[in-house]
């Protein structure tokens, strides 16, 4: 079998930021999909299960409220390598279209007071899989450090030398 184009990235090299995995086009209208990469794999300590749970159900719940971007949400969700979180949205959009978003998006989470949107038995299927408060300090990580002073080498895969 093929690897799949996101097999083919070199993790060894890749940093925290916002990157574009790749584009598809569904009928007439273009998708854009996003790696929201919050540590550099096998360099730093994943994201506790936890604390990612929280961040999915907060980015999630943000992103599709959104005054501006919410009907371009399609999906927010945790990779399953626990670091960072696959954005997909409608439009032809490079990483520095969504660096504000990402801002507002991860500062929404570290300044999170109050019950969790969706996580109750009702409406979570492991509701009980949740740190909110390490989740906050993930998000203010990202922010200070990555987000708000994001750099190219933050948004271009790293490539073959």
């Amino acid at each position: 079998m093929e690897k799949i184009a996101s097999f083919t990235i070199d993790h060894i090299r890749l940093l925290r930021g916002i990157y574009l995995s790749r584009t598809d086009l569904v009928q007439s209208e273009t998708i854009s999909t996003f790696d929201i990469r919050m540590k550099e794999p096998n360099r730093q300590p994943a994201l506790s299960i936890a604390s990612l749970h929280v961040i999915e159900h907060l980015a999630a719940t943000f992103l599709r409220n959104h005054p501006i971007w919410a009907h371009k949400v399609i999906y927010w969700g945790p990779m399953g390598c626990c670091t960072g979180n696959y954005l997909i949205l409608r439009g032809a959009l490079q990483p520095i279209d969504i660096v504000e978003l990402m801002i507002e998006t991860f500062q929404f989470i570290a300044h999170f007071e109050g019950d969790i949107p969706g996580m109750t038995p009702k409406d979570c299927g492991n509701c009980r899989l949740q740190d909110l408060p390490n989740a906050k300090n993930e998000a203010a990580i990202f922010v200070k450090e990555v987000l708000s002073v994001i750099q190219p080498e933050n948004m271009i895969y790293p490539t073959e030398k």
